[in-house]
């Protein structure tokens, strides 16, 4: 169980700051993960707000911040619970994973606790998230450098879910941000693992690893700000947040995600489109230059999409994803209910 470090009461809400325990250090140090929570006196949804499960993908861990001072007054109702720095042992290496064993912590969930290191932290994790089934799970992730936020839903994982999925439908469309189904299951992330277990769960992608990035602050705070006062957990804005996207596709809009087409030649990168560019088939894209300015490829669109961000990296190589996709799945799918994916060798998202 996580030992208490302090508490205190602010108006109506009391704050906890505490620290679970994953691992004994070599030198007999304790290495253990940040924990928050914001209760308010009267009762209400759970919440809870998950953060740099990369270590790399550091904004995230001040929009939880940012949150719980903003709250802290003005909880209404229900609870708040974040692990705002899941992964410090890849934070302070400046690494996405875990940097002993080198995994991928959201592809370790649900964990075990005789697995691998990352299985064991994992296994911890999602104990304390689900031990008392959460309204709805938040987990903050940083995608290309060059990118606008979106919120990030799982793949439907299937009818004896129904319930979960159609709540995180739900959830997502109150953020305000660019809506995404993933296009490919991934089977050990922390999210999909979530709705298996019938609860709602949601990624948020912001954008930038490496360093803060006080504009996805944010946006990232903005959004979840949305969803609590979907909850009726906060008052909503006069305002509410709404990320502006061109030719509608900031509507209720559910897409899917791409990053096809890539590229085929080698050389250097050009982009002519722009994260948040609405693109139709047909249209040029980036192009591709040799070492002495020499075209070498021009890469056009293969279907209506908007530009959700491009390559960190303008080093072009045959096979590379060049740019990602919010793609249109046709008539926007009802509540609990998405489309197959028709793009079988869709890309995935960095999460």
């Amino acid at each position: 169980m996580p030992t208490r470090r302090h508490s205190r009461t602010v108006s109506l809400v009391k704050l906890h700051y505490s620290f679970m325990k994953i691992m004994t250090g070599s030198d007999l140090s304790r290495r253990r993960l940040p924990l928050m929570s914001a209760v308010s006196s009267k009762p209400g949804p759970l919440v809870w707000l998950t953060a740099c499960g990369h270590g790399d993908e550091v904004s995230g861990i001040v929009v939880i911040q940012e949150i719980f001072k903003k709250i802290r007054r003005r909880l209404l109702c229900g609870e708040v619970r974040a692990f705002p720095l899941m992964n410090p042992l890849g934070f302070e290496m400046g690494t996405r994973h875990i940097a002993m064993s080198r995994e991928d912590l959201n592809r370790s969930f649900p964990g075990s606790s005789n697995g691998s290191l990352g299985e064991r932290i994992a296994q911890r994790i999602f104990a304390a998230i689900t031990e008392e089934t959460p309204t709805l799970v938040l987990d903050l992730h940083s995608d290309w450098i060059e990118s606008i936020p979106y919120i990030l839903l799982d793949r439907d994982p299937g009818i004896s879910h129904k319930a979960a999925y159609t709540e995180s439908i739900r959830a997502c469309k109150k953020a305000g941000l660019c809506m995404i189904v993933d296009t490919e299951e991934m089977n050990r992330s922390l999210s999909l693992n979530l709705l298996l277990n019938d609860i709602p769960a949601l990624s948020l992608e912001l954008g930038k690893s490496n360093v803060v990035s006080e504009t996805n602050v944010t946006y990232g705070l903005e959004a979840i700000w949305n969803i609590l006062a979907h909850y009726g957990m906060v008052a909503l804005h006069d305002k509410p947040f709404q990320y502006p996207l061109a030719g509608g596709y900031g509507q209720g809009l559910l897409l899917r995600y791409s990053d096809k087409p890539y590229g085929s030649k080698t050389g250097i990168i050009r982009f002519m489109a722009r994260p948040g560019d609405v693109v139709k088939a047909g249209q040029r894209l980036a192009k591709t230059v040799n070492a002495f300015g020499k075209h070498q490829e021009t890469i056009v669109a293969i279907e209506d999409a908007i530009v959700l961000g491009h390559s960190d990296s303008s080093a072009a190589f045959p096979g590379m994803p060049i740019m990602a996709f919010g793609v249109p799945y046709g008539p926007t799918p009802e509540d609990g209910k998405t489309e197959p994916i028709s793009a079988p060798d869709a890309g995935k998202p960095r999460r």
